[in-house]
């Protein structure tokens, strides 16, 4: 299990902007579980919503692409390139995200051509679907 540390030296990614507290890399460069807990201190509950504090869904969707990086960038094929969103699919939402859930984050990189890749997600709280997609990115 890749503590907050090490997923530092495998993605770019920084505070605020870090969404993923551990990452298990179940099959290198293929799929993996990642896991935020969400608390109040995160700045995006300042504004959404006060007095009603939701997980945005595409800080959700970026929580799940940032497990796909570091499982893409655990394989040593890919080692120091960048990943990036090319797009996003069939997102759905199912329940709330808020302050006191751990986001479990299934991600599988399903095809991986060249630069270009698709991968698919599966965010859950508890054995409740949160939310559901597609995501496809670029390497650099």
């Amino acid at each position: 299990m890749l503590n907050i540390e090490e997923i530092k030296e495998i993605i770019p990614h920084r505070y605020p902007f870090l969404f993923i507290d551990k990452v298990l890399i179940e099959e290198i460069g293929v799929k993996g579980l990642g896991y935020k807990n969400v608390t109040i201190n995160e700045p995006f509950f300042q504004g959404h919503f006060p007095n009603m504090p939701v997980m945005p869904g595409v800080i959700i969707v970026e929580s799940m692409a940032q497990v796909g990086a570091v499982i893409l960038l655990s394989d040593e094929r890919y080692k120091g390139k960048t990943p990036y969103f090319a797009g996003i699919n069939k997102v759905r939402f199912k329940r709330k995200v808020v302050p006191g859930d751990t986001l479990k984050m299934e991600v599988i990189l399903t095809r991986v051509r060249g630069s270009v890749g698709v991968g698919e997600g599966k965010a859950y709280v508890g054995d409740e679907l949160a939310c559901e997609g597609e995501f496809l990115f670029a390497i650099e």
